[in-house]
């Protein structure tokens, strides 16, 4: 069994001034994300100096993330493309993205545009070497409804997967995705860990008596605002226990950026906390046995 690691999200124009910082902190990966734009960002000049500052830390970049909608936006594609095929200058042997949609329109109607693709991104990540993890967020969208991400629900990946069998296509998932729908993350993940890919460390704290008072068709911060990993009601132990019986040797990179109390200025607090909570519940570092015998 191989530990699990554990790393934080760095928005891609920021990755030069705050890695050295995360990486003195104490994080042991790094996951690089873009949401709908590059910034101007040339994959073969920041990786280089990227991993240069990395030289001697023993952390290394797993993930490169451009989170985009190729299925309805040609320009999103052709990015996409372009992080498949360099995201190993990173030494990150995963792509984290969106399934896409078309906006304003179901699941359903979506799913065949999605195959489309996806086939052809699964097909040239397979000749590249790496694997694509779709985010499980609704973005605002409703299965009826769309925004730019249809993969936010377990009924939408058994279409994706029946749509593109790869090896090289899975998922990039969190319970706050889920528990925003009233989903149970712990079962749902003994189910779909063989198809979890990278995981964001993320968590969300569901408040019962606000659904009952308003449902869920409200905006979701009303009933279950998204939390740094240690302040919501997920069981990350029992995470850890799924993932290494599942066989999931990744890591788990801490998603900040959310939390309604510990953010901007108490940012980086809440994501040591979450290190420091993450590193408890897997039994922190890996510690050989001072005996030869007995197993």
């Amino acid at each position: 069994m191989k530990q699990i690691r554990i790393g934080t999200c760095i928005p891609g124009p920021f990755a030069e001034q705050w890695l050295p910082h995360l990486v003195k902190a104490g994080f042991e990966t790094a996951s690089i994300n873009n949401h709908m734009d590059m910034y101007g960002i040339k994959m073969e000049e920041q990786a280089p100096k990227l991993l240069k500052l990395l030289e001697g830390t023993g952390v290394e970049i797993t993930t490169f993330g451009y989170y985009c909608n190729a299925l309805q936006n040609e320009d999103h594609k052709k990015t996409l493309e372009y992080a498949i095929d360099n995201a190993h200058l990173y030494g990150a042997t995963t792509v984290s993205t969106f399934a896409g949609a078309l906006e304003g329109q179901s699941v359903d109607a979506s799913m065949k545009k999605f195959g489309e693709v996806f086939r052809e991104l699964a097909k040239r990540a397979e000749d590249k070497g790496v694997r694509i993890a779709i985010e499980n967020c609704p973005m605002g969208g409703t299965w009826d409804r769309l925004t730019c991400n249809l993969a936010m629900n377990p009924r939408a990946w058994e279409m994706m997967f029946q749509e593109v069998d790869s090896p090289a296509l899975g998922l990039e998932w969190e319970p706050a995705h889920q528990m925003i729908q009233l989903i149970d993350p712990i079962p749902q993940l003994r189910k779909w860990v063989h198809k979890v890919y990278h995981m964001h460390g993320k968590d969300a704290t569901v408040d019962m008596a606000a659904v009952r008072e308003y449902g869920v068709m409200c905006n979701s911060d009303w009933y279950a605002p998204e939390r740094t990993v240690g302040f919501g009601d997920t069981n990350w132990r029992d995470v850890f226990s799924i993932l290494h019986k599942g066989g999931y040797e990744g890591d788990i990179c801490v998603e900040g950026y959310h939390d309604p109390v510990y953010s901007r200025e108490w940012e980086m607090t809440g994501q040591l906390h979450a290190l420091n909570y993450l590193k408890w519940c897997r039994g922190d570092v890996y510690t050989p046995n001072p005996w030869t015998v007995g197993f």
